[in-house]
């Protein structure tokens, strides 16, 4: 006998344009919160991004980080950033530090002599601020090539319409990603620039597979008003997206739970993308296309051209 979990049954009937609004109002708000929580509290932003002094230390077997944290906060620099590195590894970063050689020699010194002499200092790196600044400029540009890139594909791919919407489905992923880091502190650092590039390609694509079945929906069902059009292509879909969704957020939540701290917020980052992506392509992008006013000719001469004209026939016919 065989075994099949589902975990939306065949021929759901969700009303996702019921609750449209509701979710429209939900992401406005995470929107406002996103922009005010930027500019009064702001990112903790890694070493990466305000430069500084990054410290591998290898501590003694047994050695807890809370213990390493009292020691170290009696520094003259204030309290440094302490982060599990593997088996008894340990870094230590002290972020928006100027140093100079001389500098980095004498708090060597400070840390070798508050964590002991059974402390080995494996290795001392210095990012200057310049260095910083370059790596934001570079993680926005990136950013900002890759939303163009999607919009000029989906633009190509379907219509001007849906490129629009998608861009403002993928802002609305990264405003929810950033929201996260600012109410949690987690550190933002480059890995988690890299984990935003990737939110934004997983949430195109789940994106793109909702709007090709509107658009195929489109082309058969010509006289079906838009909301329940939207309404039955995601539902045909949703099974998909979820399952696709519960198999990666899985996968990243193992790497969270038994990752190094190193790679947290990556991990951090993922999860929230995750999560978000089938909640703005159901409740979000696809409810935004009924505003659109979607071209329904262009749709059916698709579906002539692709079906023949017993195809149209069939799609004058549905409702």
């Amino acid at each position: 006998m065989k075994f099949r979990f589902k975990l939306v049954k065949d021929k759901t009937h969700f009303d996702f344009m019921g609750l449209h609004k509701f979710t429209f109002a939900l992401s406005a708000l995470m929107t406002v919160a996103m922009i005010a929580l930027m500019f009064t509290k702001g990112l903790n932003l890694g070493i990466d991004f305000t430069g500084g002094i990054l410290m591998e230390v290898k501590m003694p077997a047994g050695t807890q980080i809370a213990d390493v944290r009292e020691k170290l906060g009696k520094m003259s620099t204030g309290r440094p950033t302490i982060q599990d590195f593997g088996e008894n590894s340990l870094l230590i970063k002290i972020p928006g530090r100027e140093a100079n050689a001389e500098e980095q020699k004498k708090l060597k010194g400070e840390v070798q002599s508050l964590l002991g002499d059974k402390a080995e200092l494996r290795r001392v790196e210095y990012v200057g601020p310049q260095v910083g600044g370059e790596l934001i400029h570079a993680g926005f540009e990136a950013f900002g090539w890759s939303m163009l890139a999607i919009l000029g594909y989906i633009w190509i791919r379907f219509e001007w319409q849906f490129g629009v919407v998608a861009v403002f489905a993928l802002a609305h992923d990264m405003f929810a990603t950033m929201l996260f880091f600012l109410v949690t502190q987690i550190e933002f650092d480059l890995s988690t620039v890299a984990a935003a590039l990737l939110i934004a390609g997983y949430s195109i694509n789940e994106t793109v597979v909702v709007f090709d079945r509107i658009r195929e929906m489109m082309r058969k069902y010509r006289k079906m008003p838009m909301p329940e059009l939207v309404n039955l292509s995601i539902n045909d879909v949703i099974s998909r997206t979820l399952m696709t969704s519960l198999a990666t957020f899985m996968a990243m939540a193992s790497l969270s739970i038994f990752g190094s701290a190193v790679i947290k917020g990556f991990t951090y980052a993922m999860l929230v993308g995750i999560l978000f992506g089938p909640y703005s392509s159901m409740f979000f992008s696809a409810p935004l296309l009924t505003y659109m006013k979607l071209r329904r000719d262009a749709a059916a001469i698709g579906a002539d051209s692709t079906n023949g004209s017993s195809g149209g026939k069939l799609a004058e016919q549905g409702s």
